[in-house]
């Protein structure tokens, strides 16, 4: 059964072609060029189909993006693991437009990536247009 992960990007510190990685960043790269490797603290237990969703910490705190795990997180000796994610273009367009808010997921202390909250996952997925 696949898994749900927060994976949490602050535009003022977190880069990806050397470009802040904000809501428009992604979006981008989700049009364009979808497939994109993350920088992961730890392994976490995330495998293949997993769904990666995207919170975004400013301007709004918000989620607005979302991929899929490509492969399981991979050791990288520069920035300790990577993952490979597929952005899904059109969940992405449509929660550019209307992202999950701070408040709706019920986000408790944020780290840089947790399991998404069992009562936050159907807000999710209906806004993704899953």
């Amino acid at each position: 059964m696949a898994a749900d992960w927060i994976y949490i990007l602050n535009p003022h510190r977190d880069v990806i072609d050397e470009e802040p990685c904000d809501k428009e960043k992604i979006l981008r790269l989700a049009l364009e060029d979808p497939e994109a490797e993350f920088w992961l603290s730890r392994r976490n237990r995330m495998n293949r189909g997993d769904r990666i969703w995207f919170y975004f910490t400013s301007p709004d705190a918000a989620v607005a993006a979302v991929g899929e795990v490509d492969d399981e997180p991979r050791v990288d000796p520069d920035v300790s693991y990577l993952v490979a994610v597929n952005l899904l273009p059109e969940a992405t367009k449509t929660l550019y437009r209307d992202p999950v808010g701070r408040e709706e997921l019920n986000l408790g202390q944020v780290r840089s990536v947790q399991m998404v909250k069992p009562h936050a996952l159907p807000v999710l997925l209906e806004r993704a247009g899953f």
